[in-house]
């Protein structure tokens, strides 16, 4: 299936470092230049309107990068400086911007948020907590006293709708946009399997007991280093406990009152086209 957002592409952009170490270097290298070359920026897309930012074109590797906006269609990006805190990581400003996003150039702006991000968070050695030096191009970090390699991680998480007598099950939390409802989401924890995840996750939050569970697709979401498997699951009954620590509401929808939200024109705001919680639901949504 085509997950619209962060895929497509990626790996035809840069050289394959498990082959060509030195071609991927000097892909990476191309990339970062091109990544960090500002034109200039609208200071209205920040989150707060804030002033600060410094114009770069180098920015040291530990530097937090900051996507904000376009510019003739082209991404603009920013370093924080030293000693400004750094926007939110999932700030409106972002995600608006997201929409305009090519999926090939989605795809690469999504591996390099992960890889920066990875490389700021994880400056120090794990096992013997000495600080780490980058290496095969940022693509890795290696400890001088001990000599462990790290790599960046991926965090599996688990996006599902529950579904029951042609209804599916959303929910919201409080801090998304008004009227906005979304398939309900969660870690995979130690030892568990993806339809264990989907079954717990929907109990935790809704208190909605399902089996049957299958996978649908899949997306890296880095914000910051996510991989987002989408499922769909079979509800033994409609009756819902909410977790009111983990969503605000929650809810039956039918598939036409979701693909009347898909078009604008339904009871609750869709999620934006680039989240595979779209996909999910219009995949959903035109099963019957």
């Amino acid at each position: 299936m085509s997950v619209p957002g962060f895929t497509g592409g990626t790996l035809s952009r840069v050289a394959d470092h498990r082959n060509d170490a030195e071609a991927f270097a000097a892909a990476m290298g191309d990339w970062r230049a091109r990544l960090l070359k500002l034109d200039g920026y609208d200071p209205e897309i920040t989150e707060d309107g804030r002033l600060g930012w410094t114009m770069v074109t180098e920015a040291a590797d530990d530097a937090h990068i900051v996507l904000l906006g376009f510019d003739e269609g082209r991404p603009r990006f920013a370093a924080a400086p030293e000693g400004v805190p750094a926007p939110p990581l999932r700030s409106p400003a972002l995600f608006r911007a997201l929409d305009q996003l090519a999926p090939g150039e989605a795809a690469t702006y999504a591996m390099a948020r992960a890889v920066l991000d990875w490389n700021a968070r994880h400056r120090f050695c794990a096992n013997c907590g000495t600080l780490t030096t980058p290496f095969r191009a940022g693509w890795g970090r290696k400890c001088g006293n001990c000599s462990t390699e790290h790599f960046p991680r991926v965090d599996p998480v688990v996006i599902m709708i529950a579904e029951h007598d042609g209804r599916a099950l959303l929910g919201r939390q409080p801090s998304w946009p008004a009227g906005r409802y979304s398939a309900l989401a969660g870690f995979l924890e130690p030892g568990e399997s993806i339809e264990e995840a989907v079954a717990r996750e929907i109990q935790e939050e809704a208190g909605v007991r399902v089996s049957g569970v299958r996978y649908v697709a899949s997306q890296p979401w880095p914000f910051p280093s996510q991989l987002m498997i989408a499922c769909v699951g079979v509800a033994e009954d409609d009756a819902i406990t909410l977790d009111e620590n983990e969503l605000e509401k929650a809810g039956w929808f039918t598939r036409e009152e979701v693909r009347a939200s898909l078009a604008g024109e339904g009871p609750f705001v869709a999620p934006p086209t680039y989240a595979i919680a779209h996909t999910l639901l219009t995949l959903w949504a035109n099963e019957g």
